[in-house]
């Protein structure tokens, strides 16, 4: 009776095991490579690739840990990323997933930090980024379309989670994790009554780990530069929720105007940096440490900014790979990612709003969206390119 059961194991086993630890930090390399976007355009990346296309990362998965994502603070596509390489190979797999997908865009970065502080400044890239900019939010929209059709179906009570979530952020141009654990909780209330599950879970936890370290972070002496970098991005990483649109104000409140590190004009074009490079937006810090202090400093500001993502995304990991199917949990993330969603797409209109300030810029995103709602083979990286050669050409024209 054994023998058989081994063998129905050792099936399903081999089943799951659809891809290789190896496979999955090639994607993920790659993706900090040539994602462009941000991280609406990202996660849509990850949803395309890894569960449309190569079926390595079954929906239900996805959307744990886009919810996930959502709830624990820090970067939302670098959090996905890490969750989507521990889905498999669990810490190995989250810890060198996280890495490959951050390394790429770090290291361009230090070299335009290099190039920045080589050659004073970066007037350049102001041309490029007046197209490349206006390009991504039709890359984002076209990504936040499909991420939305495909995660909120035709349930009602999730479109109006969607709706609102999507009005607060368009308004106060920011995320609030209360408005996704409330739409989480709205909607297992709604679709799944509790009988005698709501206990104190793992979920308490996530609000609370944030607070302890960052309260330990601040009680801390700070006595040198590195520290002081390492403290302040740490607490970014700590306190910010979903995208790099959340942590710009914060990073500018610290690096301008509390420490003084950077001018204004320095502080934009950091953010520049990091709108025209692959990879998560947040790699901004990378570039802000190297004007402060090298390569030393760039590095501590990266590790400092990542690592509490990566904590708070590893720990509960457990929890949504174990419980994620029951009827309440499953409820809760649903009302999760809707809320996710819809914060996301309301995003669009944010970062859209900075960076179509013109008919040319409005012309790049309506011909990038329209080149990617009618031809599927059109790259987004070939897009980037194309728009950063024609900004350069037009940018002189309209200033």
């Amino acid at each position: 009776m054994s023998e058989p059961k081994i063998r129905v194991d050792a099936q399903i086993q081999a089943k799951e095991a659809v891809y290789s630890l190896w496979q999955i930090i090639l994607y993920f390399l790659k993706l900090g490579a040539i994602g462009f976007g941000g991280p609406v355009a990202l996660t849509g990346y990850m949803y395309r690739d890894l569960v449309e296309k190569k079926a390595w990362i079954s929906e239900s998965d996805y959307k744990d840990g886009l919810a996930l994502a959502q709830l624990a603070p820090g970067p939302l596509a670098a959090q996905l990323a890490i969750y989507l390489g521990y889905v498999q190979y669990r810490v190995l797999g989250a810890t060198l997933a996280g890495f490959a997908f951050v390394i790429p865009s770090f290291l361009m970065v230090i070299i335009l930090g290099w190039a920045y502080v080589a050659f004073g400044g970066l007037a350049w890239m102001q041309a490029v980024f007046y197209a490349v900019g206006a390009s991504v939010i039709g890359i984002i929209a076209f990504s936040a379309f499909k991420l939305t059709t495909k995660t909120i179906g035709k349930d009602r009570l999730l479109w109006a989670i969607f709706l609102v979530a999507g009005l607060v952020t368009v308004i106060t141009e920011s995320e609030n994790v209360l408005l996704f654990l409330g739409a989480g909780i709205l909607y297992w209330l709604v679709k799944a009554p509790p009988k005698s599950f709501w206990k104190k879970t793992n979920l308490n936890s996530i609000a609370v780990l944030p607070l302890v370290s960052a309260f330990g972070i601040m009680s801390t002496t700070e006595s040198s530069t590195l520290w002081r970098i390492f403290t302040f991005f740490a607490k970014a990483g700590t306190f910010v929720f979903g995208s790099g649109l959340a942590i710009v104000p914060f990073l500018y409140s610290g690096v301008v105007k509390e420490y003084g590190w950077l001018n204004a004009q320095q502080f934009v074009d950091a953010v520049a940096v990091a709108m025209i490079t692959p990879g998560p937006v947040v790699i901004t810090t990378g570039f802000i440490g190297y004007l402060v202090d090298g390569f030393t400093g760039a590095s501590v500001a990266a590790l400092a900014t990542f690592f509490p993502c990566y904590l708070l995304t590893v720990i509960p990991a457990p929890f949504f790979k174990k419980y994620g199917k029951l009827p309440g949990i499953n409820a809760f993330v649903n009302g999760v990612t809707a809320a996710a969603t819809g914060a996301i797409s309301g995003a669009v209109i944010v970062l859209g709003q900075r960076s179509i300030i013109d008919i040319p810029t409005a012309l790049f995103a309506i011909i990038t969206l329209a080149l990617l709602w009618k031809s599927k083979k059109v790259s987004e990286p070939l897009i980037i390119l194309v728009a950063a050669v024609v900004g350069i050409l037009v940018y002189p024209l309209m200033h």
